[in-house]
């Protein structure tokens, strides 16, 4: 069970959004795209005097689990599916001009060998980057979702979602999640594992049962031992539940398992998913309900849940809100990254002084090493703020455990991508420099990441002493594969083991093929 923690070929990841100091009357589309197992759904909104009105929806079912191999490949028929989807998509955004667009793949994607070019050519097709985001993320951007489509409340909500390749549980209080799990659990898999051939059976039903039962054990205790609770569901299978619940009269306001139960009754009196037509139910999702019930069911057994409300909110909502969070500087990466400063107990002074004097080096560097992208600073930025978290754990190879700490732990608001980038930083900070630990990058990230690394290696080894002195008097000089920095001779005098470290920082550099000049 996870909670808040207390602590490719790609472009550069980029806000390509305005400033949050536009003018307040200016209008701006953004948009999210949320590349789930089963479906794929596009938001669009438009940012209005500091509102935000939603304009479009686009849901496409395109079932991208069912054409994954268990060795992670995705079969030509899905792949097909998913382009053209979008395409469509891409065209969408084009002729509405959306400046900001945020892209996130889930579980399926998640599990995608990642040496396919299935992912470049996806965002060729969308003509934005895409985030393959953690489950525990997912997780975050769910309950988003749904507190921005909802009342709001003071009181603890339970929210689940049941997607095409894993189940979210999330217990929140207000607009903060408290605890969040990710589930192997979905619509897609379920239904292929249990009802092969969409074979409609009472011995499918009780082993998908059985295997959603054994999935939520380990979890349960962690969401239903809360009194005044409301119970929350979105996204299909749960939508669909209650659209066809009310439908035959089986509820009056919020779903119950009662009425789960009488509906997996009616769906075994047919034989075959193809066959499967109750009023209320789309073929598309009779396909993929038989595996959703079972679920359905168990999440309700399991978090003894008497009645569960639905939400439109889901997903793209959160991954928009969200989006729009980092237009207004309310980044969700900056809440996490001050989280795990606490949590790891790092010297907050220390990581002021190597942050100031990074964000300096930085600046005189930017332009001749080509480091535009926002994104570039705010990671050199986060990786001096944590660059010290693991000590916490061992001073003998720190940087090594801080790394480890970076591209593991659980980061609400970092998709996996940025974790990596984030964790090559700290792990390189001091030492031998292991180009072999960059090419979990990207190729195109890689040279922008090794430059960060060296800002960020000359900042640590600036404070080495740890004084309290604000950043040292130096200018600096870069070149393709040069760097030359001159200090203040005062200083330089005064700091005798700073040249011997600058010294050893040449012999460094030069193995990465850098000549470092000092002066």
């Amino acid at each position: 069970m996870h909670k808040q923690p207390a602590a490719a070929g790609r472009p550069l990841p980029s806000e390509s959004g305005q400033s949050a100091d536009q003018s307040a009357n200016q209008s701006e589309i953004i948009a999210a795209v949320d590349l789930g197992s089963n479906s794929f759904h596009m938001i669009v909104g438009e940012l209005r005097h500091g509102q935000l009105a939603i304009l479009d929806r686009i849901r496409e079912t395109v079932r991208l689990a069912e054409g994954l191999s268990a060795k992670g490949d995705i079969s030509d028929e899905a792949r097909k599916r998913a382009l053209d989807c979008l395409s469509r998509f891409g065209e969408r955004l084009r002729e509405m001009h959306a400046g900001s667009v945020r892209a996130a793949g889930t579980s399926t994607i998640r599990r995608a060998r990642e040496d396919t070019s299935f992912m470049a050519e996806a965002e060729a097709r969308l003509g934005h980057p895409i985030e393959v985001i953690s489950g525990i993320e997912e997780a975050r951007l769910v309950y988003n979702g749904v507190t921005h489509s909802l009342p709001p409340r003071d009181g603890m909500r339970l929210v689940t979602d049941i997607g095409g390749g894993s189940t979210e549980v999330i217990l929140g209080q207000a607009a903060k999640p408290r605890a969040m799990e990710s589930l192997h659990l979905g619509c897609v898999s379920m239904t292929e594992r249990c009802f092969p051939n969409g074979e409609i059976t009472r011995a499918g039903f009780d082993k998908a049962r059985t295997a959603a039962r054994l999935e939520l054990r380990p979890v349960k205790a962690f969401f239903r031992d809360v009194t005044d609770i409301e119970a929350i569901g979105t996204s299909g299978t749960i939508r669909a539940t209650d659209v066809v619940a009310h439908e035959l009269g089986l509820v009056d306001t919020g779903l119950t398992l009662a009425a789960i139960e009488e509906l997996i009754d009616r769906v075994m009196t047919f034989d075959n998913t193809a066959e499967l037509a109750i009023g209320g139910l789309s073929e598309r999702r009779a396909q993929v309900w038989p595996g959703g019930l079972s679920i359905l069911a168990e999440l309700f057994v399991a978090l003894r849940i008497d009645e569960m409300r639905v939400s439109d909110g889901a997903l793209r909502e959160g991954l928009l809100y969200d989006l729009l969070g980092r237009l207004r500087h309310e980044d969700a990466r900056e809440r996490t990254v001050r989280a795990m400063s606490s949590r790891y107990q790092v010297d907050s002074e220390q990581a002021r002084r190597v942050t100031a004097t990074a964000a300096d080096l930085f600046a005189q560097c930017r332009d001749a090493w080509g480091l535009q992208h926002e994104i570039t600073s705010k990671m050199l930025d986060w990786a001096a703020r944590l660059h010290e978290i693991g000590l916490d754990i061992s001073h003998d190879g720190y940087q090594r455990h801080g790394a480890y700490i970076a591209e593991h732990a659980d980061m609400p608001g970092f998709p996996r991508a940025e974790q990596r980038f984030l964790a090559v930083l700290i792990g390189a900070q001091r030492h031998r420099i292991e180009m072999s630990k960059l090419e979990v990058l990207p190729r195109s990230w890689r040279e922008s990441a090794l430059r960060l690394v060296m800002i960020l290696r000359l900042a640590v080894l600036l404070h080495r002493s740890r004084k309290g002195k604000e950043r040292p008097p130096v200018t600096i000089d870069v070149g393709a594969d040069s760097v030359s920095m001159a200090f203040d001779a005062d200083w330089l005098a005064d700091n005798p083991l700073t040249i011997a470290d600058l010294e050893r920082e040449q012999d460094f550099l030069k193995q990465v093929g850098y000549r470092l000049a000092i002066a």
